[in-house]
């Protein structure tokens, strides 16, 4: 699980045996780490592809402008078709997100990256910005009638307030449950592609080592795109709890 340590970017301790003491203890909020410095690369990237990539925009796109676009209105389209009309004004936001998520599992699958989402330090954060900004969103535009979502009217009465109770505990569940599902699977395929590649060194089974390996590769591949857009599609349904027009 060597793979998933926080270390200090700069530390290059003489003696390999001092790692451990040196570069991955007593790291302070200011300290540049591995997942510091990948997340800024995520962010680099982005801004590369969306600003660099578009700045020449013409009718027959290049081809990092058609993946911009194809981007761009991807997420457009989940946003209106999951929200509403009036969630498209929070599209930036909700674009943002699922740009970095995206990148930042894609980067991960580099040789000697490091995957900053498989850490529930980051995904927590990301899960609690959009718990506390779709709840104080909801209490904006609705005030106390966003609590009207607990309250099952179509129930009958005497099971309404268990099925509240019910709802209230699921609610507070959303950001753990939108943090471990990501970091989860991103630190599980990891490990499995460290476990199965660590028998590369037997001669016999390493054409089936490179196989499996590349099979599970391609699979990470698919999962990095599917946990970004199950990240996003999650905050959209969210949302539309907090802009709807059921809270009355």
């Amino acid at each position: 699980m060597d793979q998933f340590v926080v270390k200090k970017f700069f530390c290059t301790p003489e003696d390999a045996s001092v790692v451990l003491n040196e570069c991955t203890r007593n790291i302070h909020w200011y300290d540049i780490t591995n997942v510091t410095v990948w997340m800024a690369v995520a962010v680099l990237v982005i801004a590369a592809l969306l600003v660099l990539g578009t700045r020449r925009r013409a009718i027959v796109p290049s081809r990092s402008q058609s993946v911009a676009e194809m981007l761009y209105g991807f997420v457009y389209n989940m946003v209106e078709e999951v929200t509403g009309h009036e969630g498209v004004k929070y599209f930036p936001y909700v674009m943002t997100l699922f740009l970095f998520i995206l990148f930042a599992n894609l980067l991960g699958l580099l040789p000697l990256a490091f995957t900053t989402t498989s850490h529930l330090a980051v995904t927590v954060t990301l899960a609690m910005m959009v718990f506390l900004g779709v709840t104080i969103l909801g209490f904006v535009k609705h005030g106390v009638g966003f609590l009207g979502m607990f309250w099952v009217t179509s129930a009958p009465l005497a099971i309404r307030p268990i099925l509240a109770l019910i709802e209230v505990i699921s609610y507070f569940v959303r950001p753990v449950s939108h943090s471990i599902r990501l970091a989860g699977n991103l630190m599980a395929g990891h490990a499995v592609i460290k476990v199965i590649a660590g028998f590369a060194t037997l001669a016999v089974a390493s054409p089936v080592v490179i196989g499996a390996v590349t099979a599970i590769y391609g699979l990470e591949l698919l999962v990095a795109v599917v946990q970004a857009y199950v990240f996003t599609i999650l905050t959209c349904v969210y949302l539309r709890d907090a802009v709807g027009d059921n809270h009355h």
